[in-house]
């Protein structure tokens, strides 16, 4: 609303000429001040609707919109006028309340978007956190190497349940044929200079990743890139990482659409929504976002944006 009144900022006094019991027509100061509490509340709105965009996006692209916030409360802070900085100093101390603690989910998103890595979420970290980024990063590799080695033993595992019935055979075949040597402590040693030199292996590529140079594209190209389409097109040469990766991205960092998180309208739950178990929540909610694309409806219910011209006669 504020910048749609900016749109209209000459059309206030010649309304007034024509209303004679309109009498809260804006002077010049109250414009300026409305311009620069627009300039902070923009930013706030562009993260707004990258972060609940109806289509749910990817993990990844939250903690830069957080990051972005951050920057623009701490110089509204510093530098702007007196009335910016009371108003920006009671939203950061918010901002710095909820955020206090390190969100491991957005951090490890953003690690695994190829454009950023770890050098991305170095930058977000030390405008959010400061003096704790440091220790902020260390958790935030820890615990994503750790979550790797589980996505590594999973696919060990794995690939070890479908090996079984086929390496039977062999096996029975070699007994026969070498019964000169201990099969029990021969196995046993085989078996385990396998999975070693495979978790060597799998340990690496994590380590693969995080070494190589970024992403980088051309830049009318930014909005439009995919980190689960990056992975999935890489998922020969990162075979255990993108699994991981795409579990991580496809966590959704928002339940609510940007255009209901103003609203002035209640969004209450019943008792019979209220009721509903996990995984019926999530057949409606995966449901329905596959026939909204399946249909195109999704494309068909996006508002686009373009400039109206309008002509008011005085």
């Amino acid at each position: 609303m504020i910048f749609t009144a900016l749109h209209f900022k000459e059309v206030f006094p010649r309304f007034q000429d024509r209303e004679p019991n309109y009498r809260y027509l804006p002077d010049h100061e109250e414009w300026d001040k409305v311009e620069k509490i627009a300039e902070v509340l923009q930013v706030i709105n562009c993260a707004t609707n990258i972060i609940s965009g109806s289509e749910y996006p990817t993990a990844n692209l939250y903690l830069t919109e957080v990051f972005r916030i951050k920057l623009i409360l701490d110089e509204a802070v510093n530098s702007g006028p007196f009335f910016i900085k009371e108003m920006a100093a009671k939203m950061k101390l918010k901002f710095n309340k909820y955020w206090s603690e390190c969100n491991l989910l957005m951090a490890i998103a953003t690690v695994l978007d190829p454009r950023c890595k770890l050098t991305g979420l170095k930058m977000c970290f030390q405008q959010i956190y400061g003096q704790e980024a440091t220790r902020n990063m260390t958790l935030v590799h820890q615990i994503m190497t750790e979550m790797y080695q589980e996505y590594v033993i999973l696919s060990n595992e794995q690939e070890g349940s479908t090996s079984l019935s086929a390496s039977g055979e062999s096996s029975i075949n070699s007994t026969m044929q070498s019964s000169n040597f201990s099969q029990t402590g021969w196995s046993i040693m085989i078996n385990f200079v396998k999975n070693e030199e495979a978790v060597s292996a799998l340990k690496s590529e994590l380590e693969t990743y995080l070494d190589e140079p970024k992403y980088f594209q051309r830049e009318h190209d930014i909005t439009s890139f995919s980190a689960l389409e990056w992975w999935k097109v890489n998922r020969g040469k990162y075979r255990i990482l993108s699994r991981m990766a795409a579990d991580v991205l496809a966590i959704p960092i928002s339940t609510v659409v940007s255009e209901s998180t103003f609203s002035a309208g209640g969004r209450v739950i019943d008792t019979f929504r209220s009721s509903l178990s996990p995984t019926t929540v999530e057949a409606l909610i995966c449901g329905g976002d596959w026939l909204r694309v399946f249909y195109g409806l999704r494309n068909k219910s996006k508002v686009e944006d373009s400039s109206v011209e309008i002509t008011l006669t005085i």
